[in-house]
């Protein structure tokens, strides 16, 4: 029942977050990466598991927050030589590390919302899924 509801309010943060890219500078690339969120963690609220696709996702995800982390103007930067300024006000073309900042924790948090669903597919999917 957790598990549901965990996915239930996932699949709605990660709906109301692609929806939020409109107004983003590359909602060509956001939207569709919330929405494959969405798409899994709702399958994963009716029981619907996907362990390939939760393996898969994580790992281009992580590819591009790895980029994120050490690309110009991405995390790094945003640590060291704008000293963890706050990523929650409004976003200014005039500060890039915020955005890319703010992208990297939300592939984190697809990520974890992958990772969780995967280990939990584990427990309810036969071996053969995995081969």
């Amino acid at each position: 029942m957790a598990l549901r509801i965990f996915n239930y309010l996932f699949a709605f943060l990660f709906l109301v977050s692609a929806v939020l890219q409109y107004n983003d500078p590359d909602p060509w690339l956001w939207a569709p990466i919330y929405l494959f969120g969405t798409l899994l963690c709702f399958q994963a609220a009716k029981g619907r598991f996907y362990p390939k696709a939760y393996l898969i996702a994580t790992i281009l995800y992580s590819v591009y927050a790895f980029y994120l982390l050490f690309t110009h103007d991405g995390v790094i930067d945003w640590l060291n030589q704008h000293d963890a300024e706050n990523i929650a006000q409004t976003m200014k073309a005039t500060k890039p590390w915020i955005e890319d900042t703010r992208e990297f924790f939300g592939l984190l948090i697809l990520i974890g919302t992958f990772l969780v669903n995967y280990f939990a597919s584990r427990k309810t999917t036969p071996r053969s899924a995995y081969a």
